[in-house]
């Protein structure tokens, strides 16, 4: 791939890859939805839920930050730039090197998991009993192993998302949905009480995560790599494993602020029943569009960003940042705007189901829309901190990080008190907004500003255009409530949900026709080219 125009061509973040990266992502989104709404039709909203939630917390907590986190973001271009400069083989080579660490130290760190849940659960939870603290413990040790599957699978997906494979790893994560929505579909088949389904249901979340594994290694046999994971002499002294050291320690540092704030929401929450699994739901509910647009915009913007740092071109850096930031603003407000007007009925249709009643949709939908206000910040930290990565500037995203987790901290002392639950969730958002802020600034301070129409002109736009959705998607949900007062069931939900959605988003396309967004014919334009190439 060395010299390949795409590798070190000026081109901006190509549209057509992230809406199919997204379409993939929608799938396994989808399903992870469903894995949700069938988690609380078994269990619901209560001490079981609560006790589940912190038990996969934990090994979740180390696969942000060691997995997905710290290892994604220090491997992306240290490999992508072993593979451009020194050739295929090296690059294999240092995989290879980085799998034996991660069995190593990864498979350690599981163990100790294990050894030590009850400790664990006890530090993050101090607000449950002790029968809710022991059945976290006990969820902790079987799900525990997840943490290494997944570290394993960090590590195929940078290979595949460096070398531009962007599906197989889009399309992984939708079989650990898979494999938790087969063993949920036994419990409720057998009908079992909560206390021992959220037992069964923590080995479907261990399953999923070998599923997402395996659906990888098809792909990555498929590049050419052959795993022989083994510390040779000398293997620590090359220079892509000590760059992979050096990313990792400041990521490690940047990351770890996230994982205090996540710890920080759970210790709060822990003293509301149900408020853990109401916070997790909602968080979800908001990691739809994140992932869907958010996530996937910064997958392709963050390997090109990688190629095109390595091949020291700068004004590529600069013009794939711009349009990647331009496109998560495009997305992602209006999509934060339509959660947060309606929040309720999308809730309803998808959780108020089995033992997830009314009063939960009501505090779950609360939750949502503190939310939402961080959904733009979340994405656009998630495009712009691998940037620095790249380009060995690793210190600004731990300012950043250490930032958001002290304003995390400081807000929860201050909003808790009179917000309750709520207050977690719009403290962690006003943080994501204050961690966004230290990267962008910096960034412009030192690179001048990025490629394209300016991000405020643009923004401004997009925040035009989400009124009208805004307005729109509310006068529709209020009609069509008053129409179906006398209506009760799915049907009822559904046309609640999706009739305003459905108003809103042709209102927002039509207001972003009008102010002539540009991101909106960008997006056109890849679907046209995506469907000519199928032709």
């Amino acid at each position: 791939m060395a010299g390949s125009p795409e590798a070190a061509g000026a081109a901006p973040v190509r549209v057509g890859r992230a809406v199919w990266l997204s379409a993939a992502t929608m799938s396994s989104r989808v399903l992870g939805l469903v894995r949700d709404q069938l988690f609380a039709i078994l269990i619901g909203a209560n001490r079981f839920s609560d006790a589940f939630v912190v038990a996969f917390r934990i090994p979740n907590l180390l696969r942000d930050l060691f997995a997905e986190g710290a290892l994604s973001s220090a491997f992306v271009p240290a490999f992508a730039d072993a593979h451009r400069n020194r050739g295929r083989d090296a690059a294999y080579r240092l995989a290879n090197t980085v799998v034996a660490l991660v069995l190593l130290v990864v498979g350690s760190i599981t163990l100790l998991g294990v050894a030590f849940a009850g400790p664990l659960v006890a530090l993050m939870a101090p607000g449950y009993t002790a029968d809710q603290a022991a059945l976290a413990a006990h969820l902790t040790r079987i799900m525990m192993p997840f943490l290494l599957l997944v570290s394993l699978s960090a590590v195929a997906m940078g290979m595949l998302n460096a070398q531009g494979r962007f599906t197989a790893p889009a399309v992984a994560p939708a079989l650990f949905n898979v494999g938790s929505i087969a063993v949920g579909m036994g419990l409720w088949l057998a009908g079992l009480p909560p206390e021992r389904a959220v037992v069964g249901w923590s080995i479907g979340t261990l399953l999923g995560g070998a599923l997402q594994l395996a659906a990888q290694l098809p792909s990555v046999r498929a590049v050419g790599y052959r795993a022989r994971p083994a510390l040779a002499a000398g293997a620590l002294a090359d220079p892509g494993v000590r760059r992979i050291f050096r990313l990792m320690g400041a990521a490690v540092v940047g990351l770890s602020a996230t994982q205090v704030n996540i710890l920080v929401n759970t210790i709060f929450a822990s003293h509301e029943e149900g408020a853990n699994t109401w916070l997790q739901m909602a968080f979800r509910l908001m990691q739809l569009p994140l992932g869907v647009f958010g996530v996937a915009i910064a997958t392709v913007a963050g390997a090109g960003v990688a190629q095109r740092a390595a091949a020291r071109d700068m004004d590529a850096v600069q013009d794939t940042l711009g349009s990647a930031l331009r496109l998560v603003a495009f997305l992602n407000v209006p999509s934060a705007v339509g959660l947060a007007v309606l929040a309720r009925p999308i809730i309803s249709v998808i959780y108020e189901h089995g033992r997830f009643g009314a009063a939960d949709t009501d505090a779950t939908a609360a939750a949502l829309v503190c939310y939402a206000a961080g959904l733009y910040a979340y994405s656009a930290v998630k495009v712009l901190a691998p940037a620095f990565y790249a380009l060995d500037r690793a210190r600004v995203p731990v300012v950043g990080s250490v930032l958001g987790m002290t304003s995390n901290v400081v807000l929860n002392l201050a909003l808790y008190p009179v917000l309750g639950y709520r207050g977690v969730a719009l403290g962690t958002s006003l943080a994501a907004l204050a961690n966004f802020a230290v990267l962008l600034f910096s960034w412009r301070r030192r690179h001048g500003r990025l490629g394209g129409e300016g991000l405020a002109r643009q923004l401004g736009k997009v925040l035009l255009a989400s009124a009208a959705l805004a307005a729109v998607a509310w006068a529709a949900e209020r009609g069509l409530a008053t129409l179906l007062r006398d209506h009760r069931g799915v049907p009822a939900q559904l046309a609640l949900a999706f009739g305003p959605i459905a108003a809103g988003g042709l209102a927002y396309l039509a207001a972003a026709r009008a102010l002539r967004i540009a991101e909106l014919d960008e997006l056109l334009a890849g679907l046209r080219r995506r469907r000519a190439r199928r032709a």
